[in-house]
């Protein structure tokens, strides 16, 4: 690793390359047609591993204002993202005694989907949500939200006192939801943050964010993507521009505790391929589970913390990109004709990477989602058109390829009359496989 490298987690400068996926546009950042003869900025999409802290992370940022301010991904399109929301809901307010007199926070909020849960039980809440455009949609759902950036001085601000001349109201410029009244107890009892963790660069400003905002008696629950997965399944195309960190317990905690936060429980739960559910508190006030010790013990002797579980990775990424482009190439051969599954940040990465697209090997006619707010827009780099789920039978191409393949069981089902019909999809990762 050039000396260029410095961990964000914890400034250190030895680090270590683990994976090169190329120029990549901002996988987002979807081009309307009328984009199509302006440049399309690209960015170099580099992982690498400390060699200190063993955080694993890319080495090129985007600003984030360049990612969020305005945002495509839309939480409440998906059946699956809604159902887990409303279980860990459920699960939060059992587990916390939650009730009228707490106050949940939930960073990152997006739709409201989540918090949304919280409304109908009459617990109060507060969502914070930098795209203006899903933050003027959750507000307009009835959810309470800030169209801000959670950062160290925003916790502060929301946890001091009310300013007896801001009649209890926090300052949002520009904010669809600007002035919402805040509740009294404004440290909260619950902070959530449900796939936003590594997203921020800054990830100790973030942790020192929630330590300032949490109540000394509340829990942290943050969920995300788990590194071990993505290394052990081939995950790779979980990696863009947004996601600035891959993390492992062996990672965060030191992190938590550099700003005086336990890890007090941790859970594995299968939604995205694979994530944690990670919880912490402020230092000593609560005990720490079993699962934590368990955890960690098992990424010590899978050797997490060494650059020999992270050697192989690039090579069967590289195998893996043989293997979907060969079976693709042999099935334009035969003349069967193929599209595409999930205009998602996952597929934005694997078709670029692959050189698939309009620019490339042209093998995909369009890519269908069921988010109206892509659809009508081309697919970032590769500039596929986007198409709702209803062209799969209305065009029959004999094979989708399914980017997401993270929400497959859904999406297959949702799909039966395409696939009753004789369309079969294709699933890249972690193996090519044709169901």
């Amino acid at each position: 690793m050039t000396p260029a490298f410095h961990c964000r987690a914890c400034g250190s400068h030895a680090g270590r390359p683990v994976l090169d996926l190329g120029l990549q546009p901002l996988a987002n950042n979807l081009p309307r047609p009328e984009d199509l003869g302006r440049t399309e900025p690209r960015f170099p999409l580099r992982l690498a591993v400390c060699e200190s802290c063993w955080m694993l992370q890319i080495t090129d940022i985007v600003p984030p204002v360049e990612l969020f301010s305005e945002y495509l991904y839309f939480s409440s399109f998906s059946d699956a993202m809604l159902r887990h929301a409303r279980l860990a809901a459920e699960q939060h307010i059992a587990s916390e005694k939650l009730h009228a007199g707490s106050f949940v926070v939930e960073v990152a909020s997006n739709d409201g989907y989540l918090l949304r849960n919280f409304v109908d039980a009459g617990i109060p809440c507060l969502g914070i949500e930098p795209a203006t455009n899903i933050a003027r949609v959750a507000s307009e759902k009835g959810i309470p939200t800030l169209n801000r950036f959670f950062t160290l001085d925003l916790a502060r601000q929301l946890a001091s006192p009310p300013n007896p001349n801001s009649e209890g109201r926090v300052p949002s410029p520009g904010a669809p939801s600007a002035g919402e009244p805040i509740p009294p107890a404004s440290r909260a009892d619950l902070i959530l943050g449900n796939n936003v963790f590594a997203h921020v660069p800054d990830t100790n400003d973030f942790v020192a964010a929630l330590a300032a905002l949490v109540k000394p008696t509340g829990r942290i629950v943050l969920e995300f993507p788990y590194a071990c997965d993505l290394v052990e399944h081939l995950e790779f195309d979980t990696i863009y521009h947004e996601h600035v960190f891959y993390f492992t317990l062996t990672s965060l905690i030191p992190l938590f505790a550099r700003h005086g936060l336990d890890v007090v429980d941790v859970e594995r739960i299968p939604i995205h391929g694979g994530s944690l559910r990670f919880s912490a508190a402020p230092a000593g006030s609560r005990p720490i589970a079993d699962s934590v010790r368990q955890l960690l013990a098992e990424e010590t002797a899978k050797g997490v913390a060494s650059h020999a579980y992270f050697e192989a990775f690039a090579g069967k990424v590289h195998a893996l990109r043989t293997q979907l482009l060969d079976l693709l190439r042999d099935l334009r051969a035969k003349g069967h004709r193929v599209a595409a599954y999930g205009a998602s940040a996952k597929g934005s990465t694997l078709l670029n990477f692959y050189g698939i697209g309009r620019d490339g090997f042209d093998a995909l006619e369009f890519v269908a989602d069921r988010s109206t707010a892509k659809q009508g827009r081309l697919t970032p780099g590769s500039h596929l058109p986007i198409v709702p789920p209803s062209e799969l039978l209305a065009r029959r191409p004999d094979f989708a390829l399914l980017l997401t393949w993270n929400f497959a069981d859904e999406i297959l089902a949702q799909q039966q009359e395409y696939r009753t019909a004789g369309g079969r999809f294709i699933l890249p990762v972690p193996t090519v496989r044709i169901v």
